[in-house]
């Protein structure tokens, strides 16, 4: 499919545990396209983890095939998996992973030093940021002057300073109380409309129902693989318009 950003064939996944085989995942194929809103799903054990490190490059699949914008992950060396990491795909993790003596806006320049942004320019670009995420008011704070919505928003902002291809959401509502987690999710939607592709690995089914799209894995496989509500009244409102 030619706007495919994500696509697996035949995904596997083992690993050896002494004498046995654990099998993570069986065989995955499916696609993400160009500014989807897609969740994956699934029970603790169910392979969601998994999948998410392999689609972020942080792993390897144990057999199969994963395309990035096109490109074959394995035929990649290990500075472009490394390029990938830092400007492809934008990580917001549960547990933030923010430098707890760096300011907010500190933390959001990270990505921009390890890409060799001057300096003049990183600065400007992580307020910009900063700003998009409602959070310019916070910018000389640091993580332990935060509330929990906060910190993730700076995380967020992190994720999406290199304006990455995808953003990966690993459970990023699971350390916020509800009301913190509605306005984080109000986030990604705003996020979604203005053209990312957001790729949300949770547990929660009213957390991934805010997403167009889920992926249900079970057992390490695709269990079902449907559109949800929001997905048929964003067609009807897109039909609307024209």
């Amino acid at each position: 499919m030619a706007d495919s950003l994500i696509r697996t064939e035949n995904l596997w996944k083992t690993y050896e545990m002494g004498s046995e085989k654990i099998h993570a995942l069986h065989g995955v194929s499916f696609e993400v396209r160009k500014n989807e809103y897609i969740a994956i799903m699934g029970p603790s054990g169910s392979g969601k983890s998994t999948l998410m490190n392999l689609i972020g490059c942080l792993d390897t699949p144990s057999q199969g095939d994963y395309y990035l914008n096109g490109k074959l992950v394995s035929d990649m060396d290990d500075d472009e998996l490394a390029y990938i990491r830092n400007r492809e795909i934008g990580f917001v993790f549960q547990t933030f992973n923010l430098l707890p003596r760096a300011t907010a806006l500190q933390n959001v320049e990270l990505p921009l030093i390890y890409a060799g942004v001057p300096a003049a320019k990183r600065h400007e670009r992580a307020i910009r940021t900063m700003e998009q995420v409602e959070l310019a008011n916070r910018m000389h704070h640091r993580p332990s002057e935060l509330s929990g919505g906060q910190r993730q928003r700076v995380a967020i902002a992190r994720a999406l300073v290199n304006t990455p291809s995808i953003i990966l959401a690993d459970e990023p509502t699971g350390n916020l109380d509800s009301k913190t987690g509605r306005e984080i999710m109000t986030l990604f939607d705003k996020l979604h409309s203005e053209g990312n592709t957001i790729v949300l690995v949770t547990h929660e089914a009213d957390i991934a129902a805010n997403a167009h799209r889920i992926v249900y894995l079970l057992d390490g496989k695709i269990n079902s693989d449907e559109l949800t509500p929001r997905a048929h009244e964003a067609a009807l409102a897109s039909s609307a318009v024209q």
